[in-house]
């Protein structure tokens, strides 16, 4: 029988077409026993990056790592394949370029018919992409295992196995916990509700789960963890145990639990102060409306007085003005009356005059009642004219003296009529005086109480851009007040 044990004896076609597929699949290479090459085929070639011509009488040792080569054990693994052992496993190899490469390989002794080893023939696979992804897979797993808490449980939430941190987080020795239940961790009441019996029953279907969890370690200490529940499936794709990665959050918990209890108390002072200032400022706008609505009235009665004040100031210039008149005309009367006077004076002086002249009319008609006695009847018609004469001059002397009486009272109310201009003159200065003072200081309150006005209108003006300054603080404190409780709400998410 040859060196495989499903070629038989005279199946030389059949143990030839196997070979044959060998060849196309696979790449072999032969070695003496010595280790040297004997041939290769294309796949090898192809793999080690050689020509047949460069390789063919050289050592094994060629792709051999330079610490595998110098071992006993690479002695060891040559001395068992001389005695016929069988070799199979990954081995790491070097190729021309020095670049190593993984092959999957069986290094085969083959017998010649007595049963003596012969020579070597090598079947191998490149693997280096395959032992790439597992040095890669293998790489991550041991850093899980490293930062993370990793247990494993059977689909029935028995455990199978734990790392170091796991058994460092929940206090607890391999040996105390391999075999129990899952639920030796949580709440007992919580394992005997629905929700337990769900979360298993999702983890069986091949669901995972991944939040924050409490848990209770060994002798009741409360932890929080932060994992997920991984189902892992066989190559049917078919779960078969659970493997949880976990992270201890417990401090972070506290943390965020202390931070929970400061937010609330903070924003429970600042919506106080909010609704206190949204308060305040209702007050300080309803406030303002009123101040608003008073100062209006102020500024309009203003306004009303210093319409008032300006009629009263018109009319204390037509006063005065008439007053000016009044004055102007009384003392033109006195200018009147004073030559009124002298003319009567003057007229005093005539009726002297005319009095002379009565005097020496009857001194005449005395001189011809004389004559007219001398002549007798010769006489008697200039003693009648010395009659007429006479009475004449009586009449003159009457009237003389009735004109004088009239003069004199002339002269007399004259007198009067000036001494009144004069009172009057004095009265019309002291009321022009008047006039004038009153004018001024109408003037002048006319002056303030249109700036009054003018200031009045500014400060209702001021109020009303104070009502909406404050309008907008209420308005703006409610939109803070809004956004508080959100920030509240978005800092409690946080905290959870």
């Amino acid at each position: 029988m040859g060196s495989f044990g499903f070629f038989r004896r005279g199946d030389t076609a059949t143990a030839a077409s196997t070979l044959d597929a060998l060849e196309q699949s696979l790449a072999v290479i032969e070695f003496d026993l010595q280790g040297k090459v004997l041939r290769a085929n294309k796949n090898f070639l192809t793999i080690m990056e050689y020509e047949l011509s460069e390789i063919v009488g050289k050592p094994h040792a060629i792709f051999v790592p330079d610490d595998i080569r110098r071992s006993p054990d690479y002695e060891t693994f040559w001395s068992d394949l001389r005695a016929g052992s069988f070799k199979s496993a990954a081995f790491p190899r070097i190729t021309k370029t020095g670049r190593q490469v993984w092959i999957e390989a069986t290094y085969n002794p083959v017998r010649d018919r007595k049963g003596n080893v012969v020579k070597i023939v090598k079947f191998a696979s490149d693997i280096t992409k395959r032992q790439e992804m597992l040095a890669n897979f293998e790489g991550k797993v041991t850093a899980i295992n490293r930062s993370q808490a990793v247990i494993e449980f059977d689909l029935d939430g028995k455990i199978l196995d734990a790392n170091d941190n796991f058994l460092s987080v929940m206090g607890y020795q391999l040996s105390e916990i391999v075999g129990k239940h899952h639920s030796m961790f949580v709440d007992p009441d919580y394992a005997k509700s629905l929700d337990y019996t769900e979360f298993w029953r999702e983890l069986r279907r091949g669901n995972f789960s991944s939040q924050q969890f409490k848990r209770f370690a060994k002798g009741g200490k409360e932890i929080w963890i932060e994992g997920s529940y991984n189902p892992i499936f066989d190559a049917n794709g078919v779960p078969y145990k659970v493997v949880k990665y976990a992270v201890d959050i417990t401090e972070q918990v506290k943390l965020l639990t202390d931070l929970k209890k400061m937010i609330d108390s903070n924003f429970g002072e600042i919506d106080l102060s909010l609704k206190e200032l949204d308060q305040r400022s209702s007050i300080a706008y309803s406030s303002c409306e009123e101040t608003s609505a008073n100062v209006q009235a102020v500024a309009a009665g203003a306004e009303q007085l210093a319409a008032s004040i300006a009629e009263i100031s018109r009319s204390m210039a037509g006063a005065r003005a008439s007053t000016d008149q009044v004055f102007e005309k009384s003392i033109a009367a006195g200018t009147s009356t004073e030559k009124m006077n002298e003319v009567v004076t003057a007229m005093s002086s005539i009726i002297d005059v005319i009095q002379g002249i009565a005097g020496q009319i009857n001194l005449l008609a005395l001189n011809a009642t004389i004559e007219s006695a001398r002549a007798g009847e010769a006489g008697k018609g200039f003693a009648v004219v010395a009659t007429e004469v006479k009475n004449l001059a009586n009449q003159v002397a009457r009237a003389t003296e009735q004109i004088t009486g009239e003069i004199e009272g002339v002269q007399s109310i004259a007198g009067e009529v000036s001494g009144v201009l004069g009172s009057i003159r004095t009265e019309v200065e002291d009321v022009l005086n008047n006039v004038t003072t009153i004018s001024s200081a109408v003037e002048e309150q006319s002056s303030v109480t249109q700036q009054v006005s003018s200031n009045m209108q500014s400060m209702a003006s001021s109020v009303e851009q104070f009502a909406s300054s404050v309008d907008f603080i209420r308005d703006a404190s409610s939109t803070v007040l809004v956004n508080v409780s959100r920030t509240r709400e978005a800092a409690l998410v946080l905290a959870r």
